[in-house]
């Protein structure tokens, strides 16, 4: 780390190496060398007398890049990828001649920013679906403790545990389908020229069209891709950018969401992210638990729900084939989006991995509300010992008013079975409304719908990618 310039907290304290890695000058220049050597051999196979010792000799320098050759002639031309031609071609110099031969830069740069967001969203998917294996666990392990749920935060009929965890585990499991969608989309731009005419191959494959056709296809299997879109300008279309980063976008919304419910559950002493025995909460309070994992998601989200913008914005206002006001935006959009998506799952990862339940908090909570919760069936067990049930619903609204009042204006316990207990409309006995405070009877289906989403959607999906599950986080600070 360097302490006397502007370091990256993304690369420093939050994004994978690997991510940083697809990201890198190395794995982009790497990338255009590779993408050279795909137009010569293709060319060659078409016809160009271009020989199996050029394509041999520009083989053999694909990885040994010199740099220190570009960057001084970069100083001279001030354009980088006629800086690489020129370097690429001091290490071949037979092959010299013919590199980058009928491209222009964008042949290069675009397509290996497509190359890098493909390889980027892969490693975006396969921590999004360990986030959705881990969620699993939690929701199955816990799909039968009752818990208060809430409507505007307000007490409302109790879930369990484990339900709550399947909304947070459907909203990821959304953004995934939006991903695999998105990257199955995703094509390269091949090779069309300064406007996208292939103009320059008509000159040298002297106007044979039906040869031109196979060159974009031949140089999109070279590099792993099925095909290359049908039309472009210069470059691919800027929406490609805006697709991707609306799904960047969506997982991170669904970050967001996950971990603000965990903030406001461990403010309730109910549920807790991981805190490891040497960490401080606090630099004043020592007894303070800080939810920071929680709290650093819901940071990066909204940068990443708000660097959505950028290249939304940028290909809204792209002029015709292609104007270069993209160029300055995407180096920073693209990848920062990326890199803080890749931090935003590692947390997301390691604290559904160290999850903490407080079942007796839960519990204690639960019972401090369920009196309210279950008049309605303590009224139908009245109206079955002779009540009326007009009249009841009116002793019950009225004497929840006042253990309401009881437990915020004097702070005593909730004694609304006590208050129902001593009224005689009711005929029931405090022992026989007690018995009607089993947590179990208001959860409803809840424990049923968590078997069933991991039984009918989660488990095939997660069989479909059992290659990818085992992933553990690293988190750097």
């Amino acid at each position: 780390m360097s302490y006397d310039k502007y370091n990256s907290p993304l690369s420093e304290r939050y994004a994978s190496k690997e991510m940083q890695y697809v990201f890198s000058p190395d794995k982009k220049f790497k990338t255009w060398r590779k993408l050279w050597i795909a137009l010569a051999e293709t060319e060659k196979e078409l016809g160009l007398g271009i020989t199996d010792e050029q394509i041999e000799e520009l083989k053999a320098h694909a990885e040994d890049i010199n740099y220190e050759t570009a960057k001084e002639r970069e100083k001279i031309v001030r354009h980088d990828v006629m800086s690489h031609v020129y370097a690429y071609g001091e290490q071949c110099p037979k092959a010299k001649g013919i590199i980058h031969l009928g491209a222009t830069s964008c042949y290069v740069g675009d397509n290996t920013d497509m190359i890098i967001m493909s390889e980027a969203l892969e490693i975006v998917r396969k921590k999004l679906v360990n986030v959705i294996s881990e969620l699993a666990k939690f929701a199955d392990e816990y799909k039968e403790l009752p818990t208060l749920a809430f409507t505007h935060f307000q007490p409302a009929q109790p879930t369990t545990v484990g339900k709550r965890a399947t909304l947070w585990m459907q909203e990821f499991a959304m953004d995934l389908e939006d991903l695999e969608y998105v990257k199955g989309t995703l094509k390269l731009l091949g090779s069309k020229g300064t406007t996208g005419t292939q103009a320059s191959f008509l000159e040298l494959f002297e106007g044979d069209q039906e040869t031109i056709d196979k060159i974009d296809p031949m140089i999109a299997r070279k590099m792993g891709f099925e095909t290359c879109y049908p039309v472009s300008g210069q470059t691919y279309s800027r929406k490609v950018d805006a697709r991707v980063l609306n799904v960047l976008a969506g997982i991170a919304a669904s970050a967001h969401k996950f971990s603000n419910d965990i903030r406001l559950l461990q403010h309730l002493k109910e549920v807790e992210e991981p805190f490891e025995k040497t960490q401080i909460g606090s630099s004043a309070m020592a007894y303070k638990r800080n939810p920071m994992r929680s709290e650093r998601i819901a940071s990066l989200s909204r940068y990443v729900m708000i660097d959505a913008l950028n290249p939304a914005v940028t290909s809204a206002t792209q002029w015709f084939e292609r104007t270069l006001d993209d160029s300055a935006n995407k180096r920073l959009s693209v990848p920062e989006g990326f890199l803080a998506v890749d931090g935003i799952l590692d947390l997301c990862l390691n604290v559904v991995d160290g999850l903490v339940v407080y079942p007796k908090v839960i519990e204690k909570r639960l019972m401090s509300e369920l009196p309210f919760m279950a008049t309605e069936n303590i009224m139908m067990d009245a109206v079955k010992a002779g009540g009326d049930r007009q009249e009841l619903h009116e002793r019950i609204r009225e004497l929840s008013m006042e253990a309401g009042r009881n437990v915020k204006e004097k702070g005593l316990d909730n004694n609304l079975l006590e208050l129902i207990a001593a009224d005689p409309a009711f005929n029931l006995t405090l022992d026989e409304l007690k018995q009607t405070m089993d947590p179990a009877k208001y959860t409803g289906r809840a424990s049923i719908q968590v078997e069933a989403y991991l039984r009918d959607v989660i488990r095939p999906l997660l069989e479909k990618n059992e290659d990818v599950l085992g992933m553990k986080a690293e988190i750097h600070v």
